[in-house]
């Protein structure tokens, strides 16, 4: 992705250390600390321009979360719409927003096993050519990464209008030995889900009619255990 940045962008994310984190290896087991809580932390890998993890910040107010990209650009704009949708100007910013600039491969460098509780996979780029597959980010390899950075809650949520990714993601997430729940080939099948807050290609692609799939996976025991007591309420 080549994105057009305007000038003195890094002094405008340098401007905001409140909100932007231009080195995530500095908190690597201390973003509880930054965020002066210890409330649960969850992160979307490759955020895009911050529409989701803004609205969720909002909506999940008791939830610390962190959005995270490779982009100096999509970080500038991910921040104005952070500030947008907590109405926020000049210095402010939200109390449990962070944006870090970071790429995804290098994860473990930037957080600590088991400091993690959600992870959000949101139309990541499907990668079509399959000696590109590795580079998927639901790969076995960012699995197993995945797997360790989450805590005994811990879940990974994933959305993609790719059936070529969603069928691959299945697979991979078996062959790791991961329970998936909550799987929808269509999520807004019956209109706009209400319960889901909607990313910016989510709201162009269901515009146009394409569907959107999604799963949960479930990661960690105690996210496990809950999810057998409710399949067994079921019966």
């Amino acid at each position: 992705m080549r994105l057009r940045g305007r000038k003195g962008i890094r002094e405008n994310l340098e401007s905001q250390p409140g909100l932007v984190v231009l080195d995530p290896r500095e908190y690597k087991g201390r973003w509880s600390e930054r965020f002066g809580n210890n409330r649960p932390i969850h992160v979307e890998l490759g955020m895009g321009k911050g529409q989701f993890i803004s609205g969720m910040s909002v909506k999940y107010p008791d939830i610390n979360f962190i959005g995270m990209d490779m982009y100096d650009e999509l970080i500038r704009r991910a921040g104005e719409k952070a500030k947008n949708a907590w109405s926020l100007e000049g210095e402010g910013h939200p109390p449990n927003l962070n944006l870090a600039l970071g790429n995804i491969e290098f994860i473990e460098e930037f957080f600590e096993q088991g400091e993690l509780e959600r992870i959000y996979l949101n139309f990541s780029d499907p990668w079509p050519k399959t000696k590109h597959g590795r580079r998927r980010l639901t790969h076995p390899r960012f699995l197993d990464k995945y797997k360790k950075l989450l805590n005994d809650n811990g879940e990974i949520h994933f959305k993609t209008d790719s059936q070529t990714l969603f069928e691959f993601s299945l697979n991979a997430f078996a062959a790791s030995g991961l329970q998936m729940s909550d799987i929808t080939l269509n999520l807004h099948r019956d209109g706009l889900n209400e319960k889901h807050v909607m990313t910016e290609y989510e709201s162009k692609f269901h515009a146009q009619g394409m569907n959107i799939h999604r799963c949960e996976v479930i990661v960690g025991k105690e996210a496990l255990r809950r999810y057998e007591e409710r399949k067994m309420g079921m019966f």
